[in-house]
């Protein structure tokens, strides 16, 4: 499946690419993701999820590669669960916006097994975009706290363990339903609105049936 999201960061271009460039610094930005080990270029974690009464653990890793001239990384990524399995191929394209802003441009080639593959596209579609704006909120604050604790704070020590505390794990149905309500709820005004009309046209074709 083929997903496409963009989001904005209110930091130069080249602030923005230093801190994309450092995944260790970049995980505790991702809804649900719990980095857990670093090995070279590949990054060891775990993304924990429910969607309803269904939760699931994936555990997997993922690689990084950066094309510095053109401001572009590539993320090849693998996890599997009790609930299937899940493989994803992402590109990241950073363009500056203005002289203090940048703007991300991110391409998804996902593939889902297991029950989660259930999931309509739209529904999925929803989710991506939603998680999406939730890891740009979270890198507004890793800014604000950098900006007041140092860089280092998210930089991990002690070798290639990374202890990083568990997050709550993501909820996929309460992530979708906001943005797939807002979605529903202006055609659901339409309709309200509608109802009157249908009724009085109803009304107007039981007169002209009944003057006959």
């Amino acid at each position: 499946m083929q997903l496409s999201d963009t989001f904005s960061i209110a930091r130069p271009v080249d602030e923005a690419w230093q801190f994309l460039h450092d995944p260790s610094r970049l995980a505790p930005c991702v809804p649900g993701a719990q980095l857990t080990a670093v090995h070279g270029d590949r990054y060891d974690g775990i993304v924990s999820v429910r969607l309803g009464v269904l939760a699931a653990r994936f555990e997997g890793n993922a690689t990084f590669n950066y094309d510095d001239d053109r401001r572009r990384i590539t993320v090849q990524a693998t996890g599997a669960g009790n609930h299937g399995d899940a493989e994803a191929h992402i590109t990241a394209r950073l363009e500056p916006l203005s002289d203090d802003s940048t703007q991300v441009n991110v391409d998804t080639d996902l593939q889902i097994g297991g029950r989660f593959a259930q999931m309509s596209s739209g529904v999925i579609t929803e989710v991506s975009t939603a998680l999406t704006a939730q890891f740009a909120g979270n890198l507004a604050a890793s800014f604000a706290v950098e900006t007041h604790l140092g860089s280092d704070v998210f930089v991990p020590t002690g070798g290639p363990r990374i202890e990083m505390p568990e997050p709550e794990a993501l909820d996929l149905l309460d992530t979708a339903r906001r943005p797939i309500m807002k979605r529903l709820l202006p055609l659901a005004a339409v309709l309200a609105l509608g109802r009157p009309a249908v009724r009085r046209l109803r009304r107007r074709r039981f007169v002209r049936v009944a003057g006959r």
